[in-house]
Protein backbone atom coordinates (compact mmCIF):
# COMPACT_ATOMS: atom_id res chain seq x y z
CA UNK A 1 0.00 0.00 0.00
CA UNK A 2 1.45 3.41 -0.84
CA UNK A 3 2.26 5.85 1.93
CA UNK A 4 0.21 9.04 1.88
CA UNK A 5 2.45 11.97 2.70
CA UNK A 6 3.03 13.88 -0.47
CA UNK A 7 2.15 13.54 -4.12
CA UNK A 8 5.48 12.37 -5.52
CA UNK A 9 8.29 10.57 -3.72
CA UNK A 10 11.84 10.13 -4.97
CA UNK A 11 14.74 7.75 -4.35
CA UNK A 12 15.94 10.27 -1.77
CA UNK A 13 12.81 9.46 0.29
CA UNK A 14 13.60 5.72 0.05
CA UNK A 15 17.10 6.31 1.41
CA UNK A 16 15.65 8.47 4.21
CA UNK A 17 13.49 5.63 5.57
CA UNK A 18 14.38 4.34 9.05
CA UNK A 19 17.04 1.62 9.16
CA UNK A 20 15.57 -1.78 8.43
CA UNK A 21 12.40 -0.50 6.77
CA UNK A 22 12.15 -1.82 3.21
CA UNK A 23 10.04 -0.19 0.55
CA UNK A 24 9.86 0.17 -3.20
CA UNK A 25 9.16 3.26 -5.28
CA UNK A 26 7.05 3.00 -8.41
CA UNK A 27 6.14 6.08 -10.40
CA UNK A 28 6.75 8.29 -7.37
CA UNK A 29 4.67 6.23 -4.91
CA UNK A 30 6.23 4.39 -1.96
CA UNK A 31 5.10 0.83 -1.22
CA UNK A 32 6.16 -0.79 2.05
CA UNK A 33 7.40 -4.37 1.93
CA UNK A 34 6.45 -7.05 4.46
CA UNK A 35 9.15 -9.37 5.79
CA UNK A 36 9.48 -12.53 3.67
CA UNK A 37 8.41 -15.98 4.89
CA UNK A 38 10.67 -19.00 5.26
CA UNK A 39 9.32 -20.58 2.04
CA UNK A 40 9.78 -17.28 0.20
CA UNK A 41 13.44 -17.10 1.20
CA UNK A 42 14.00 -20.76 0.42
CA UNK A 43 12.63 -20.25 -3.09
CA UNK A 44 14.81 -17.17 -3.60
CA UNK A 45 17.88 -19.11 -2.46
CA UNK A 46 17.23 -22.22 -4.57
CA UNK A 47 16.27 -20.35 -7.74
CA UNK A 48 19.22 -17.96 -7.41
CA UNK A 49 21.65 -20.82 -6.87
CA UNK A 50 20.27 -22.82 -9.79
CA UNK A 51 20.56 -19.90 -12.20
CA UNK A 52 23.98 -18.89 -10.87
CA UNK A 53 25.30 -22.45 -11.15
CA UNK A 54 24.03 -22.66 -14.73
CA UNK A 55 25.74 -19.38 -15.65
CA UNK A 56 29.02 -20.43 -14.04
CA UNK A 57 29.00 -23.88 -15.66
CA UNK A 58 28.48 -22.26 -19.07
CA UNK A 59 31.13 -19.60 -18.41
CA UNK A 60 28.47 -16.91 -18.72
CA UNK A 61 28.83 -13.31 -17.69
CA UNK A 62 25.38 -12.51 -16.27
CA UNK A 63 25.03 -11.66 -12.56
CA UNK A 64 22.33 -13.21 -10.34
CA UNK A 65 21.45 -10.88 -7.48
CA UNK A 66 18.79 -11.65 -4.85
CA UNK A 67 16.94 -9.03 -2.80
CA UNK A 68 17.64 -6.74 -1.23
CA UNK A 69 19.29 -5.31 -4.32
CA UNK A 70 18.42 -1.89 -5.73
CA UNK A 71 17.12 -1.69 -9.28
CA UNK A 72 16.60 1.80 -10.72
CA UNK A 73 14.30 0.64 -13.53
CA UNK A 74 13.95 3.79 -15.57
CA UNK A 75 17.20 5.38 -14.44
CA UNK A 76 15.20 8.15 -12.84
CA UNK A 77 14.53 9.22 -9.25
CA UNK A 78 10.90 7.98 -9.17
CA UNK A 79 11.41 4.23 -9.62
CA UNK A 80 13.31 1.96 -7.24
CA UNK A 81 12.47 -1.72 -6.85
CA UNK A 82 14.03 -4.70 -5.11
CA UNK A 83 13.03 -7.76 -7.15
CA UNK A 84 13.39 -11.06 -5.35
CA UNK A 85 15.85 -12.18 -8.04
CA UNK A 86 17.48 -10.04 -10.74
CA UNK A 87 19.61 -11.42 -13.55
CA UNK A 88 21.67 -8.69 -15.21
CA UNK A 89 23.70 -9.44 -18.33
CA UNK A 90 25.02 -5.95 -19.08
CA UNK A 91 27.87 -5.14 -16.67
CA UNK A 92 27.62 -1.45 -17.58
CA UNK A 93 24.28 -1.32 -15.73
CA UNK A 94 25.89 -2.32 -12.42
CA UNK A 95 27.55 -0.10 -9.86
CA UNK A 96 27.87 0.03 -6.08
CA UNK A 97 24.33 1.39 -5.70
CA UNK A 98 22.66 -1.34 -7.77
CA UNK A 99 21.36 -1.81 -11.30
CA UNK A 100 20.70 1.24 -13.48
CA UNK A 101 18.10 0.15 -15.99
CA UNK A 102 16.11 -3.02 -16.53
CA UNK A 103 17.55 -6.42 -15.60
CA UNK A 104 17.28 -9.08 -18.31
CA UNK A 105 15.33 -11.51 -16.10
CA UNK A 106 13.34 -10.88 -12.91
CA UNK A 107 11.67 -13.37 -10.59
CA UNK A 108 9.18 -12.28 -7.94
CA UNK A 109 7.96 -14.66 -5.23
CA UNK A 110 4.36 -13.79 -4.34
CA UNK A 111 3.30 -13.26 -0.76
CA UNK A 112 -0.26 -12.58 0.42
CA UNK A 113 0.47 -8.85 0.66
CA UNK A 114 2.29 -8.55 -2.70
CA UNK A 115 -0.18 -10.14 -5.14
CA UNK A 116 -1.51 -6.91 -6.65
CA UNK A 117 2.00 -5.50 -6.99
CA UNK A 118 3.49 -8.62 -8.59
CA UNK A 119 0.63 -9.50 -10.97
CA UNK A 120 -0.36 -5.98 -12.05
CA UNK A 121 1.86 -3.05 -11.13
CA UNK A 122 5.23 -4.74 -11.54
CA UNK A 123 4.16 -6.73 -14.59
CA UNK A 124 3.37 -3.49 -16.41
CA UNK A 125 6.41 -1.67 -15.02
CA UNK A 126 8.89 -4.43 -15.89
CA UNK A 127 7.46 -4.83 -19.39
CA UNK A 128 7.64 -1.12 -20.20
CA UNK A 129 11.11 -0.73 -18.62
CA UNK A 130 12.64 -3.34 -20.92
CA UNK A 131 12.88 -6.49 -18.78
CA UNK A 132 13.18 -9.42 -21.21
CA UNK A 133 11.72 -12.16 -18.99
CA UNK A 134 9.58 -12.04 -15.83
CA UNK A 135 8.46 -14.94 -13.64
CA UNK A 136 5.84 -14.72 -10.92
CA UNK A 137 6.22 -17.66 -8.53
CA UNK A 138 3.20 -18.16 -6.29
CA UNK A 139 3.76 -20.58 -3.38
CA UNK A 140 0.10 -20.29 -2.30
CA UNK A 141 -1.26 -21.66 -5.60
CA UNK A 142 1.94 -23.52 -6.54
CA UNK A 143 1.93 -21.82 -9.93
CA UNK A 144 4.46 -19.91 -11.99
CA UNK A 145 3.55 -17.38 -14.63
CA UNK A 146 6.24 -16.63 -17.18
CA UNK A 147 6.29 -13.59 -19.41
CA UNK A 148 8.64 -13.04 -22.32
CA UNK A 149 8.78 -9.49 -23.63
CA UNK A 150 10.28 -8.29 -26.87
CA UNK A 151 9.44 -8.68 -30.54
CA UNK A 152 7.26 -11.71 -29.87
CA UNK A 153 5.66 -11.53 -26.44
CA UNK A 154 4.63 -14.76 -24.80
CA UNK A 155 2.91 -15.86 -21.58
CA UNK A 156 2.61 -19.29 -19.94
CA UNK A 157 1.36 -20.68 -16.66
CA UNK A 158 2.94 -23.71 -15.02
CA UNK A 159 2.64 -25.73 -11.83
CA UNK A 160 5.48 -26.34 -9.41
CA UNK A 161 5.79 -29.86 -10.91
CA UNK A 162 6.42 -28.65 -14.47
CA UNK A 163 9.80 -28.20 -16.15
CA UNK A 164 10.02 -24.53 -17.10
CA UNK A 165 12.38 -23.30 -19.80
CA UNK A 166 14.26 -20.14 -18.93
CA UNK A 167 13.76 -17.99 -22.01
CA UNK A 168 17.01 -16.04 -21.90
CA UNK A 169 18.99 -19.31 -22.01
CA UNK A 170 18.81 -22.10 -24.59
CA UNK A 171 19.03 -25.12 -22.32
CA UNK A 172 18.12 -24.20 -18.74
CA UNK A 173 14.95 -25.80 -17.37
CA UNK A 174 13.78 -25.44 -13.79
CA UNK A 175 11.28 -27.55 -11.83
CA UNK A 176 10.30 -25.76 -8.62
CA UNK A 177 9.17 -28.92 -6.80
CA UNK A 178 12.60 -30.49 -7.48
CA UNK A 179 14.27 -27.47 -5.87
CA UNK A 180 12.20 -27.89 -2.72
CA UNK A 181 13.00 -31.60 -2.13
Amino acid sequence: MPLLKKDIYTVEDIYALPAGQRAELIDGQIYNMAPPSYLHQRLVMELSATIRDYIKSHKGFCEVLPAPFAVFLNQDDRNYVEPDISVICDPDKLNDKGCNGAPDFIIEIVSPSSQRMDYLTKLFKYRTAGVREYWIVNPMTQTIQTYFFGDQEDFHQYSFNDEIAVGIYDDLNICISDLLK
